[in-house]
């Protein structure tokens, strides 16, 4: 699939060109298991249809502008889930890097990963650190997969590693605490998506999203399409930011 082919023109959502478009949108995957209960499917089946529609939004993304796109792919909490399933999900993960990479390093696509590797096997870390390196200079799109990521063990890796550098209490704020985070370089996310209905954060960019515009939506991952992404941003574009200001 190629960027100019995304969108049937009945399924377009107009958005206002004099609005501003969020730069850093960060989405939580939510719903594959249910998606898939609901078509008396597996949850592996949930998640294999997840993990197809990540192209489908990235590349919508690049057609309205947004240039950073954070995808929550699994937590650090997820690692609690049935053994069968977890190894399922890390076979996906190793799969779509193989079969993945080279069509999104040609559309320019650029891969970061925020989270920890400890604890992953050493050949899908490989991949993990091929994958960054080959497509470090692409910049029509950051790709950013928070994988084995949490907010909290993210704030404390960031203290683990202040300290260790030997910085004075004094020196600390938060221009600094940023350059610790995951996501140091990278802007902090303007919205926040949830697909799957439900209203919570989940432990994912709880420093980073404390200005996100937040949207959260019934439909499951796996069915959100095009025309879904744009109407998030159509929301963002008629709200207000104020970020704790007055207008």
């Amino acid at each position: 699939m190629t960027i100019a082919n995304l969108v049937t023109p009945e399924r377009v959502v107009p958005l206002d060109p004099h609005l501003p478009i969020p730069q850093h949108v960060g989405i939580i995957m939510d719903g594959n298991g249910r998606w898939a209960r609901a078509r008396g499917l597996s949850r592996m089946e949930g998640h294999r249809a997840g993990t197809r529609n990540i192209r489908r939004v990235l590349e919508e993304a690049v057609r309205i502008g947004i240039k950073v796109l954070t995808i929550y792919a699994f937590s650090t909490e997820n690692w609690g889930r049935p053994r069968a399933e977890v190894s399922h999900l890390m076979r996906l993960i190793s799969e779509s890097i193989r079969n993945e990479l080279d069509e999104l390093d040609a559309q320019g696509v650029q891969i970061r990963h925020s989270g920890r590797l400890a604890g992953v096997s050493a050949y899908l870390q490989k991949q993990i650190r091929g994958a960054i390196e080959r497509t470090r200079h692409n910049d029509r799109i950051i790709l950013n997969v928070a994988f084995n990521y949490g907010g909290r063990a993210e704030i404390i890796d960031a203290i683990k590693h202040i300290i260790e550098d030997g910085v004075k209490p004094e020196d600390v704020d938060e221009a600094l605490v940023g350059r610790y985070l995951y996501t140091a370089g990278l802007p902090d996310p303007d919205m926040i998506i949830r697909t799957g209905g439900e209203y919570r954060l989940s432990n994912f960019l709880i420093w980073q999203a404390a200005y996100a515009e937040y949207y959260a939506t019934p439909t499951f991952w796996p069915d959100f399409d095009e025309a879904e992404l744009r109407m998030a941003i159509a929301v963002y574009q008629s709200r207000e930011r104020r970020f704790g200001l007055v207008k």
